[in-house]
This record gives C-alpha cells, sequence and structure tokens, in this order.
C-alpha cells in the first residue's frame, strides 16, 4: 500500500488549503484514513479520521474549520482546511489503518506552513 499526498503549501492566517490523499496497491474494506500533524519539537497528533463507512471524527482544535471526505472508488482522503491560523503549521502525513489487521500505513509528509 502506497499513499500519496499533496496539496501543502504557505498561506496566510485566515486562508484555505485542500490536501489530498491517494491509497494505491491491495486496498481492503473495513479501513479508516486520516491526516495527523506534526509540528517541530511536537509528537504527532490526530487531525481528522474518516472511516470506510463515512463516519468522521476531528481534533477539537480543529472542529468546525477543517473538513475530511473521501471517495471510496478511488481510495482518496481530502482535507479542506479554512480559517487557518499560524498554529496549524506542521508537516502532515496522511495513513490508512485496516481494522482487521490493524496494520496503518503512512503517506510522506506535506508542509502546511500558515504565515503573513
Amino acid at each position: 500500500v502506497q499513499l500519496q499526498a499533496s496539496g501543502g503549501g504557505l498561506v496566510q492566517p485566515g486562508g484555505s488549503l485542500r490536501l489530498s490523499c491517494a491509497a494505491s496497491g491491495s486496498i481492503f474494506s473495513g479501513n479508516a484514513m486520516g491526516w495527523y500533524r506534526q509540528a517541530p519539537g511536537n509528537a504527532r497528533e490526530l487531525v481528522a479520521q474518516i472511516t470506510s463507512g463515512g463516519s468522521a471524527n476531528y481534533a477539537d482544535s480543529v472542529k468546525g474549520r477543517f473538513t475530511i471526505s473521501r471517495d471510496g472508488a478511488k481510495n482518496t482522503v481530502n482535507l479542506q482546511m479554512n480559517s487557518l491560523k499560524p498554529d496549524d503549521t506542521a508537516t502532515y502525513y496522511c495513513n490508512i489503518r485496516f481494522a482487521f489487521s490493524g496494520i496503518t500505513y503512512w503517506g510522506k509528509g506535506t508542509q502546511v506552513t500558515v504565515s503573513s
């Protein structure tokens, strides 16, 4: 399984970005795809995740600002980020976790920088 993320960049506070991640390989049903982020000196933290059934959950810090969605047919997950803040600056990683095996795969990170 491989994950390819795209869409990071530099944006001013209050701006928006959309991250996308495409999974390829043997993608079995019963999985969850998600986005994590890691800022320098901090641990990696969950931003949002969504199951293959469409159930989503978010970190409290992004609720109301970020929206996660997925296209099951294309095995892609998107993260629409609005009202971005400097605290959102981090490297963002997508992952896919298979419920049956418990195995998690990670993509390479994409940098998001929120700065004026």
